[in-house]
Protein backbone atom coordinates (compact mmCIF):
# COMPACT_ATOMS: atom_id res chain seq x y z
CA UNK A 1 0.00 0.00 0.00
CA UNK A 2 1.30 3.72 -0.66
CA UNK A 3 2.77 5.55 1.85
CA UNK A 4 1.27 8.10 3.49
CA UNK A 5 1.31 10.70 6.06
CA UNK A 6 -0.40 9.46 9.58
CA UNK A 7 -2.63 12.39 10.08
CA UNK A 8 -5.41 11.63 7.67
CA UNK A 9 -7.11 8.37 7.47
CA UNK A 10 -7.71 6.87 3.88
CA UNK A 11 -10.46 5.14 2.61
CA UNK A 12 -7.99 2.11 2.18
CA UNK A 13 -8.01 1.74 6.30
CA UNK A 14 -11.37 1.32 6.83
CA UNK A 15 -11.86 -1.97 5.38
CA UNK A 16 -9.60 -5.23 5.19
CA UNK A 17 -7.14 -5.12 3.09
CA UNK A 18 -7.60 -7.93 0.67
CA UNK A 19 -11.63 -6.28 -0.13
CA UNK A 20 -9.24 -3.14 -0.47
CA UNK A 21 -7.46 -4.51 -3.29
CA UNK A 22 -10.46 -5.85 -5.20
CA UNK A 23 -12.29 -2.85 -4.97
CA UNK A 24 -9.40 0.01 -5.06
CA UNK A 25 -9.97 0.67 -9.13
CA UNK A 26 -13.87 0.97 -8.46
CA UNK A 27 -12.90 3.34 -6.04
CA UNK A 28 -10.92 5.21 -8.39
CA UNK A 29 -11.42 8.72 -9.58
CA UNK A 30 -13.24 10.17 -6.09
CA UNK A 31 -15.92 7.81 -6.47
CA UNK A 32 -16.06 6.09 -3.43
CA UNK A 33 -20.15 6.92 -2.73
CA UNK A 34 -20.43 4.65 -5.87
CA UNK A 35 -21.76 0.97 -5.80
CA UNK A 36 -18.68 -0.78 -4.65
CA UNK A 37 -19.58 -4.55 -6.43
CA UNK A 38 -16.89 -5.39 -8.43
CA UNK A 39 -16.49 -9.09 -8.40
CA UNK A 40 -12.67 -8.81 -9.81
CA UNK A 41 -10.05 -6.25 -9.73
CA UNK A 42 -10.25 -3.25 -12.46
CA UNK A 43 -7.03 -2.96 -14.00
CA UNK A 44 -8.02 -0.16 -16.49
CA UNK A 45 -9.93 3.23 -16.48
CA UNK A 46 -11.90 1.26 -19.71
CA UNK A 47 -13.14 -1.11 -17.47
CA UNK A 48 -14.79 1.50 -15.10
CA UNK A 49 -18.65 1.70 -15.95
CA UNK A 50 -19.40 5.01 -17.63
CA UNK A 51 -21.55 6.02 -15.54
CA UNK A 52 -19.45 7.07 -12.80
CA UNK A 53 -18.25 10.31 -14.60
CA UNK A 54 -21.37 11.41 -15.33
CA UNK A 55 -21.28 14.53 -12.97
CA UNK A 56 -23.56 17.32 -12.30
CA UNK A 57 -22.75 20.28 -14.27
CA UNK A 58 -21.12 23.11 -13.09
CA UNK A 59 -23.30 26.18 -14.82
CA UNK A 60 -21.36 28.96 -13.22
CA UNK A 61 -17.95 28.21 -14.50
CA UNK A 62 -19.13 26.82 -17.63
CA UNK A 63 -19.17 28.10 -21.43
CA UNK A 64 -22.50 28.22 -23.08
CA UNK A 65 -20.38 27.43 -26.35
CA UNK A 66 -21.27 24.08 -28.22
CA UNK A 67 -18.57 21.61 -26.89
CA UNK A 68 -16.33 20.26 -29.55
CA UNK A 69 -17.42 15.94 -29.91
CA UNK A 70 -15.66 13.45 -28.18
CA UNK A 71 -13.73 12.49 -31.21
CA UNK A 72 -12.25 15.90 -31.89
CA UNK A 73 -10.96 16.11 -28.74
CA UNK A 74 -9.55 12.96 -28.13
CA UNK A 75 -8.06 12.47 -31.91
CA UNK A 76 -5.90 16.00 -32.06
CA UNK A 77 -3.79 15.65 -28.88
CA UNK A 78 -1.04 17.48 -27.91
CA UNK A 79 1.04 14.58 -25.51
CA UNK A 80 4.66 14.90 -26.77
CA UNK A 81 5.38 12.00 -24.35
CA UNK A 82 2.94 10.11 -27.23
CA UNK A 83 4.95 11.66 -30.28
CA UNK A 84 4.83 15.16 -31.91
CA UNK A 85 2.10 15.04 -34.22
CA UNK A 86 -1.51 15.70 -33.40
CA UNK A 87 -2.11 11.99 -34.22
CA UNK A 88 0.82 10.44 -32.13
CA UNK A 89 -1.21 10.39 -28.95
CA UNK A 90 -4.22 8.75 -29.72
CA UNK A 91 -2.26 5.86 -31.55
CA UNK A 92 0.77 5.43 -29.32
CA UNK A 93 -1.14 5.54 -25.58
CA UNK A 94 -3.35 3.09 -26.41
CA UNK A 95 -1.21 0.07 -24.54
CA UNK A 96 -0.46 3.15 -22.22
CA UNK A 97 -1.50 1.41 -18.24
CA UNK A 98 -3.23 3.74 -15.80
CA UNK A 99 -4.29 1.65 -13.17
CA UNK A 100 -2.80 1.37 -10.72
CA UNK A 101 -1.87 5.24 -10.05
CA UNK A 102 0.01 6.87 -7.03
CA UNK A 103 0.42 10.40 -6.48
CA UNK A 104 3.31 11.83 -4.43
CA UNK A 105 2.14 14.92 -2.24
CA UNK A 106 5.64 16.62 -0.96
CA UNK A 107 7.19 20.34 0.00
CA UNK A 108 5.99 22.69 1.89
CA UNK A 109 2.95 21.44 3.06
CA UNK A 110 1.58 19.23 6.36
CA UNK A 111 -0.04 16.48 4.71
CA UNK A 112 2.49 14.72 2.53
CA UNK A 113 3.40 10.85 1.14
CA UNK A 114 2.55 9.08 -1.39
CA UNK A 115 -1.33 8.42 -1.79
CA UNK A 116 -3.08 5.73 -4.51
CA UNK A 117 -5.04 7.63 -6.61
CA UNK A 118 -8.27 6.36 -5.04
CA UNK A 119 -7.03 7.42 -1.84
CA UNK A 120 -6.12 10.83 -2.97
CA UNK A 121 -9.45 11.65 -4.67
CA UNK A 122 -11.90 9.76 -2.47
CA UNK A 123 -13.17 12.83 -0.48
CA UNK A 124 -13.69 15.47 -3.14
CA UNK A 125 -16.92 15.35 -5.41
CA UNK A 126 -16.90 15.38 -9.07
CA UNK A 127 -18.46 18.05 -11.28
CA UNK A 128 -18.35 18.95 -15.01
CA UNK A 129 -17.36 22.15 -16.28
CA UNK A 130 -17.69 23.01 -20.08
CA UNK A 131 -14.18 24.89 -20.87
CA UNK A 132 -12.48 27.07 -23.65
CA UNK A 133 -9.32 26.12 -24.39
CA UNK A 134 -6.61 27.57 -26.30
CA UNK A 135 -3.50 26.33 -27.87
CA UNK A 136 -0.39 28.29 -27.98
CA UNK A 137 -0.50 27.09 -32.09
CA UNK A 138 -3.59 29.08 -32.50
CA UNK A 139 -6.37 26.85 -32.34
CA UNK A 140 -8.99 26.51 -29.39
CA UNK A 141 -11.36 23.87 -28.32
CA UNK A 142 -14.80 23.55 -25.93
CA UNK A 143 -14.11 20.71 -23.69
CA UNK A 144 -16.53 19.59 -20.99
CA UNK A 145 -14.20 17.99 -18.35
CA UNK A 146 -15.01 16.26 -15.19
CA UNK A 147 -12.81 16.71 -11.82
CA UNK A 148 -12.59 18.70 -8.78
CA UNK A 149 -11.31 21.86 -7.63
CA UNK A 150 -7.24 22.46 -7.38
CA UNK A 151 -8.52 23.94 -4.01
CA UNK A 152 -9.67 20.98 -2.61
CA UNK A 153 -6.48 19.30 -2.16
CA UNK A 154 -4.87 22.35 -1.54
CA UNK A 155 -7.40 22.32 1.91
CA UNK A 156 -6.55 18.52 2.62
CA UNK A 157 -2.96 18.68 2.25
CA UNK A 158 -2.53 21.97 3.65
CA UNK A 159 0.38 23.62 2.19
CA UNK A 160 2.16 26.35 5.00
CA UNK A 161 3.21 29.61 4.55
CA UNK A 162 6.28 29.37 2.96
CA UNK A 163 4.50 27.57 -0.06
CA UNK A 164 3.90 30.32 -2.72
CA UNK A 165 4.19 27.66 -5.92
CA UNK A 166 2.76 24.24 -7.04
CA UNK A 167 5.47 22.33 -9.15
CA UNK A 168 3.53 19.44 -10.83
CA UNK A 169 5.52 16.29 -12.73
CA UNK A 170 4.28 13.90 -15.03
CA UNK A 171 5.25 9.81 -15.23
CA UNK A 172 8.63 9.11 -16.71
CA UNK A 173 8.69 5.38 -18.36
CA UNK A 174 9.86 5.83 -21.41
CA UNK A 175 8.73 1.88 -21.60
CA UNK A 176 5.28 3.34 -22.11
CA UNK A 177 5.42 6.65 -23.06
CA UNK A 178 7.56 6.11 -26.27
CA UNK A 179 7.75 10.10 -27.13
CA UNK A 180 10.14 9.79 -24.10
CA UNK A 181 12.73 7.94 -25.89
CA UNK A 182 13.65 11.18 -27.90
CA UNK A 183 15.52 14.17 -26.54
CA UNK A 184 12.28 16.31 -27.86
CA UNK A 185 12.00 18.01 -23.92
CA UNK A 186 14.25 17.51 -20.93
CA UNK A 187 11.76 14.66 -19.40
CA UNK A 188 9.58 14.46 -17.03
CA UNK A 189 7.71 17.34 -18.04
CA UNK A 190 7.29 19.85 -15.58
CA UNK A 191 5.10 22.32 -14.76
CA UNK A 192 3.96 24.99 -11.88
CA UNK A 193 1.61 27.39 -10.79
CA UNK A 194 1.48 30.42 -8.26
CA UNK A 195 -0.01 29.60 -5.35
CA UNK A 196 -2.92 31.97 -5.87
CA UNK A 197 -3.79 31.10 -9.48
CA UNK A 198 -3.69 26.99 -8.03
CA UNK A 199 -6.33 28.52 -5.58
CA UNK A 200 -8.69 29.64 -8.37
CA UNK A 201 -11.79 28.18 -8.35
CA UNK A 202 -11.41 27.63 -12.29
CA UNK A 203 -8.39 25.71 -11.67
CA UNK A 204 -9.19 22.01 -12.18
CA UNK A 205 -7.84 18.73 -11.59
CA UNK A 206 -9.69 16.88 -14.77
CA UNK A 207 -10.19 12.75 -14.04
CA UNK A 208 -12.93 12.38 -17.04
CA UNK A 209 -14.03 13.98 -20.09
CA UNK A 210 -17.82 13.80 -22.01
CA UNK A 211 -18.81 11.54 -18.90
CA UNK A 212 -16.52 9.20 -19.51
CA UNK A 213 -12.63 8.40 -18.10
CA UNK A 214 -9.78 10.36 -19.87
CA UNK A 215 -8.55 8.84 -22.56
CA UNK A 216 -5.31 7.98 -22.68
CA UNK A 217 -3.82 10.59 -25.05
CA UNK A 218 -5.90 13.33 -23.24
CA UNK A 219 -3.67 12.74 -19.71
CA UNK A 220 -5.02 9.53 -18.18
CA UNK A 221 -5.52 9.34 -15.03
CA UNK A 222 -5.02 12.54 -13.44
CA UNK A 223 -4.11 16.16 -15.39
CA UNK A 224 -4.34 19.94 -14.78
CA UNK A 225 -6.93 22.00 -16.51
CA UNK A 226 -6.30 25.74 -16.47
CA UNK A 227 -8.67 27.57 -18.55
CA UNK A 228 -7.01 30.99 -19.35
CA UNK A 229 -3.89 29.16 -20.03
CA UNK A 230 -2.48 27.96 -23.11
CA UNK A 231 -2.72 24.35 -23.14
CA UNK A 232 0.70 23.64 -22.29
CA UNK A 233 -0.01 24.51 -18.96
CA UNK A 234 -2.27 21.56 -18.68
CA UNK A 235 0.54 19.01 -17.59
CA UNK A 236 -1.22 15.10 -18.01
CA UNK A 237 -0.52 11.81 -16.03
CA UNK A 238 0.62 13.68 -13.05
CA UNK A 239 2.71 11.50 -10.28
CA UNK A 240 3.87 14.18 -7.97
CA UNK A 241 2.29 17.43 -6.51
CA UNK A 242 4.86 19.95 -4.41
CA UNK A 243 4.31 22.75 -2.42
CA UNK A 244 7.11 24.83 -3.07
CA UNK A 245 8.91 28.21 -2.26
CA UNK A 246 10.84 29.31 -5.28
CA UNK A 247 9.33 29.61 -8.86
CA UNK A 248 9.73 25.85 -10.11
CA UNK A 249 11.04 25.22 -13.85
CA UNK A 250 8.83 24.26 -16.54
CA UNK A 251 8.93 22.44 -19.33
CA UNK A 252 8.34 24.53 -22.12
CA UNK A 253 10.03 27.84 -20.59
CA UNK A 254 13.12 25.82 -20.05
CA UNK A 255 13.57 24.12 -23.51
CA UNK A 256 12.60 27.43 -25.27
CA UNK A 257 11.92 30.74 -23.25
CA UNK A 258 12.17 33.11 -25.94
CA UNK A 259 8.65 31.54 -26.93
CA UNK A 260 7.16 30.17 -23.51
CA UNK A 261 6.99 31.90 -20.71
CA UNK A 262 5.86 31.08 -16.54
CA UNK A 263 2.70 32.55 -16.90
CA UNK A 264 1.41 31.52 -20.22
CA UNK A 265 -1.55 33.36 -19.90
CA UNK A 266 -3.46 34.17 -23.32
CA UNK A 267 -2.67 37.27 -24.56
CA UNK A 268 -3.92 38.21 -27.90
CA UNK A 269 -1.83 41.19 -27.67
CA UNK A 270 1.81 39.14 -27.62
CA UNK A 271 2.37 36.90 -30.35
CA UNK A 272 4.92 33.80 -30.24
CA UNK A 273 8.17 34.68 -32.33
CA UNK A 274 6.59 32.82 -35.31
CA UNK A 275 3.12 33.02 -35.70
CA UNK A 276 0.04 35.52 -34.46
CA UNK A 277 -1.95 34.76 -31.00
CA UNK A 278 -4.69 37.44 -32.27
CA UNK A 279 -7.00 34.99 -34.17
CA UNK A 280 -7.53 31.34 -33.57
CA UNK A 281 -9.70 28.69 -34.94
CA UNK A 282 -11.72 26.26 -33.52
CA UNK A 283 -10.85 22.80 -34.16
CA UNK A 284 -13.29 20.54 -36.33
CA UNK A 285 -14.76 23.70 -37.89
CA UNK A 286 -13.91 23.80 -41.77
CA UNK A 287 -10.71 25.19 -42.76
CA UNK A 288 -12.19 27.88 -44.91
CA UNK A 289 -14.16 29.02 -42.24
CA UNK A 290 -13.79 32.44 -40.50
CA UNK A 291 -11.54 33.09 -37.40
CA UNK A 292 -12.08 34.29 -34.44
CA UNK A 293 -10.87 37.09 -32.23
CA UNK A 294 -8.26 35.27 -28.98
CA UNK A 295 -9.86 36.62 -25.85
CA UNK A 296 -7.41 38.09 -23.24
CA UNK A 297 -7.08 35.47 -20.84
CA UNK A 298 -9.06 33.48 -22.99
CA UNK A 299 -12.03 34.70 -22.30
CA UNK A 300 -11.90 34.35 -18.08
CA UNK A 301 -10.77 37.93 -17.74
CA UNK A 302 -13.57 38.49 -15.21
CA UNK A 303 -12.60 35.67 -12.97
CA UNK A 304 -8.81 35.76 -13.11
CA UNK A 305 -7.58 39.37 -14.51
CA UNK A 306 -6.95 40.45 -10.80
CA UNK A 307 -4.39 38.03 -10.03
CA UNK A 308 -2.05 39.87 -12.79
CA UNK A 309 -2.94 43.42 -11.55
CA UNK A 310 -0.10 45.87 -11.83
CA UNK A 311 2.32 43.17 -13.61
CA UNK A 312 3.73 43.87 -17.21
CA UNK A 313 2.15 41.11 -19.14
CA UNK A 314 4.11 41.82 -21.81
CA UNK A 315 7.13 40.78 -20.53
CA UNK A 316 5.31 38.07 -18.03
CA UNK A 317 4.13 35.91 -20.58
Amino acid sequence: MAHKSASIILPSEITSEALFHDRRAVLAMGLAGAALGAATPLTALADIPAERYKAARNARLSVTETANTFEEISGYNNFYEFGTDKSDPAANSRNFKPLPWNVTVDGECEVKGKFALEDLLAPQTLEERVYRMRCVEAWSMVIPWVGFPFAELLKRHKPTSKAKYVAFTTLNDPKQMPGQRERVLDWPYVEGLRMDEAMNPLTLLAVGVYGKALPNQCGAPLRLVVPWKYGFKGIKSIVRISFVEQQPRTSWSHAAPNEYGFYANVNPAVDHPRWSQATERRIGGSLLARRQATLPFNGYADQVADLYKGMDLRRNF
